[in-house]
């Protein structure tokens, strides 16, 4: 169900209507794709009825009630507004009071899109979809997908969106073929209509994805940086055993470690404002903060100097490249338990 909702949204990210979006929208879930994906479409909407919107995301958490008043006043030049509140899940009760006193007498030209995952670590936040839903706000189911039925669906839909057929057999293939990723799943949905000619069966799913079933250097990285020990291994003997090249494991775990790096000298930030100074797409931003918890500064300098020896090691340096890369991820995954 969350997944035919949010296809709505999408259908508006390509044809978005003429007609202003209404003032106040719920986005509600854990998926990012379909959050991101619903945050673009309100956009959209509003730059199609006034091509100088103008979009502001900020974080609730990071938020005042007279910051909030600022953000929701009419502009002066009567320009259309799109404010996002992500994490409002994470609202105070001072916020989200101000959140539901605003929406009582919205301002014209400004649109409010509050994300949140449906839970909430006080009573407000709990509270806030609730009161939105009974203040009149349009809604985005966003809930995470889970399910393999559901996967499927979405890659349906995907390829769908991108003017191709698709038939059953070749859906399932696709996913056992990348994995449980919407974002890789997207990907590849759209890059086999083009490559296909627009018809995707399960010959073209074979051509162009060799059962690597979850399996991918940036698997790998995912998991040693979360310091799961056994799934990082298991998952970088799997890769190697079906031929993911080594240099390309490599560089996802260098990657990964360096993103890490990178927003935890950055600080505590919206993930939005952070983008241009990182030169990062905003969910890889929010994506490395949630990781940086589990890291301390000693930690990544050792992390760092593991994969910068693993980058020398997979081009020729290690006598056995499959060794040098389970040891890197093995030294990666204690480094991230040294504080």
């Amino acid at each position: 169900m969350g997944w035919e909702v949010g296809r709505a949204w999408q259908d508006r990210g390509v044809t978005p209507s003429a007609t202003a979006p209404a003032p106040l929208h719920l986005v509600l879930g854990e998926e990012e794709l379909l959050i991101e994906r619903a945050v673009r479409g309100t956009l959209d909407a509003a730059r199609a009825a006034d091509p100088t919107a103008d979009l502001t995301r900020v974080r609730v958490v990071d938020l005042t009630a007279p910051m909030l008043a600022e953000l929701v006043s009419p502009s002066l030049f009567s320009e259309g507004r799109v404010v996002v509140l992500d994490a409002a899940h994470d609202a105070s009760q001072e916020i989200s009071d101000a959140i539901l006193s605003y929406v009582t007498q919205p301002a014209d030209g400004v649109t409010v899109v509050v994300v949140h995952t449906g839970g909430g670590r006080s009573r407000a936040a709990k509270a806030l979809p609730a009161a939105l839903r009974k203040a009149g706000a349009e809604i985005t189911e966003c809930a995470r997908i889970t399910r393999p039925a559901e996967r499927e669906s979405f890659v349906r839909n995907e390829i769908r969106r991108a003017g191709g057929k698709v038939d059953a057999s070749a859906t399932a293939a696709l996913v056992d073929a990348v994995g449980s990723d919407l974002r890789d799943l997207s990907a590849a949905a759209t890059q086999l209509v083009a490559d296909s000619g627009g018809t995707v069966d399960v010959d073209a799913v074979r051509r162009y994805h060799r059962g690597r079933a979850d399996v991918n250097g940036f698997a790998v990285a995912e998991k040693a940086v979360a310091g799961d020990r056994a799934a990082a291994i298991e998952s970088v003997r799997w890769a190697l055993q079906i031929g993911v090249p080594h240099v390309l494991v490599a560089d996802a775990l260098a990657d990964a470690v360096r993103t890490i790096a990178r927003v935890a000298a950055a600080g505590r930030g919206n993930p939005n404002h952070l983008a241009g100074q990182l030169g990062m797409p905003p969910w890889k931003i929010r994506k490395a903060q949630g990781q940086v918890r589990g890291w301390g500064p000693d930690g990544l300098a050792d992390a760092m100097r593991t994969v910068a020896r693993l980058n020398a090691e997979v081009k020729g340096a290690a006598a056995n490249a499959d060794y040098a890369l389970e040891r890197a991820v093995f030294e990666v995954v204690a480094a991230r338990q040294r504080r």
